[in-house]
């Protein structure tokens, strides 16, 4: 039996179980146009307070996976991918695509924009001159087939129900569900056509996830549902209480990306984790025999150069320049306005309010606080320093790339305050926690 879309809101927002027809009928009709903005919103909202049963979150996903277009694949190998729930400097999209490419998996990576305080992989490849992003359903399966990696953003066929609710999700304070996380993430990833998807489910003080349970209970309810909806999945519980990388914003971050390809600076704990979660995805699609195995092999792919290969024709065949690797800093915006930040005392990083950091980048444009917002590419903060870190007139907390004298002021004053420094050494936890249904 249907019901009128408040009713269903009511049912859910009163404690009850939706059964799967209604959740079904709910997203058909926002996907129609017969679900309003503000009904979508108030479901995401009842959600949000009551939650969903597991049968309810599997009814959910495929409800919005089948909203549009489901892919199907002929490839010489296995289809694969990896999903971040969002960070500061979580770069690993970007190299981690083109190194599991390199090493036989096919990568059609769907990534989203900016939400929240973090960045978002799309925006990042927005800031390539004529990278097209949202490319026709033949451009992505021909740029996968030919060139093993493609990494794009939601098109109009595929769950378009889940680009309308995560844009309503970014403003209206119910980005941190898990129910809702985990059907938005999987409806795109079951509509790629997946053979196997690992889970980067990251924890502390930059991720929508502040403490380590939130995120073990999260990572756990993905590989549920993704496993019961037929899709291989496990995840990796990482640490977001810093920034991963030491480049936060869009065109700073995708010049970050090339410098790791290519060998010009590779830090230690990004670099862990990229290696740690493409190796994952080797052992889930067979292209090694064990986890030590997967990870020799990613680490040849970039040590090599072949992932750097791989990133550069994804860029030409999506109509990126021909020479970006080699050049990029032709090709990318800059800021006018580049200062370092200095911290008020000399000393040692004890603790990053990493939250604090990503809010800082979206303050200067370089994220959203409305899904039509614009983002400035140039601008970002750059060279943060890590937890441990000594600093001295020689080494600022960061350098901030903003468009105005007033920007990069109210930049580093929030940096500033995002960090303490102390005079005790201090070291970082470690980059991953746990796994999840994962390979020892």
């Amino acid at each position: 039996m249907s019901l009128l879309p408040q009713e269903i809101i009511r049912r859910k927002r009163d404690g009850g179980t939706l059964d799967a027809e209604h959740i079904e009928q709910f997203i058909e009709g926002m996907t129609a146009g017969r679900v309003t903005e503000g009904q979508a919103a108030s479901f995401a909202m009842a959600i949000f307070f009551r939650g969903l049963s597991v049968p309810e979150r599997v009814a959910l996903t495929r409800a919005m996976m089948n909203s549009g277009t489901v892919l199907t694949w002929d490839l010489p190998g296995p289809v694969l991918d990896k999903h971040s729930t969002g960070g500061v400097g979580d770069t690993v999209s970007l190299a981690l695509g083109p190194a599991v490419a390199a090493c036989g998996g096919y990568v059609p990576m769907i990534s989203g924009r900016g939400l929240g305080h973090t960045g978002g992989t799309l925006d990042k490849f927005d800031s390539i001159p004529g990278y097209v992003t949202q490319p026709d359903l033949d451009t992505f399966r021909r740029v996968t087939r030919e060139v093993g990696c493609a990494i794009i953003g939601q098109t109009a066929d595929l769950a378009p129900a889940d680009k309308r609710l995560y844009a309503i999700r970014d403003v209206t304070a119910t980005v941190e569900s898990i129910d809702l996380i985990t059907a938005s993430i999987l409806s795109k990833k079951l509509s790629a056509g997946l053979q196997g998807l690992v889970m980067d489910v990251k924890f502390g003080s930059g991720a929508f996830m502040d403490n380590a349970e939130d995120a073990r209970k999260l990572a756990e309810s993905l590989v549920l549902v993704a496993n019961g909806a037929g899709l291989p999945t496990s995840a990796l519980l990482t640490d977001m209480n810093e920034p991963l990388a030491s480049a936060a914003g869009n065109a700073v971050e995708m010049a970050y990306a090339v410098d790791y390809l290519t060998g010009r600076r590779r830090e230690k704990r990004f670099h862990e984790v990229t290696v740690e979660l493409s190796a994952e995805m080797l052992v889930l699609g067979k292209l090694a025999a064990n986890i030590d195995d997967a990870r020799a092999k990613i680490e040849h792919a970039i040590a090599s150069g072949k992932a750097a290969e791989v990133f550069q024709r994804m860029v030409s065949a999506l109509g990126g320049p021909a020479d970006f690797l080699d050049n990029h800093e032709k090709h990318l915006q800059a800021a006018p306005i580049v200062r370092p930040v200095h911290a008020e005392r000399p000393g040692i990083v004890q603790s990053i309010a990493t939250r604090d950091v990503g809010v800082a980048v979206v303050a200067l444009g370089g994220g959203r606080t409305r899904p039509q917002d614009p983002i400035d590419h140039a601008v970002g903060i750059t060279e943060l320093a890590a937890i441990g870190d000594r600093l001295d007139a020689s080494r600022p907390l960061a350098i901030v790339h903003a468009r105005s004298e007033d920007a990069a002021e109210a930049a580093a004053r929030a940096v500033r305050a995002a960090y303490m420094i102390g005079d005790a050494s201090a070291a970082s936890g470690p980059s991953i926690l746990d796994r999840i249904g994962a390979t020892a």
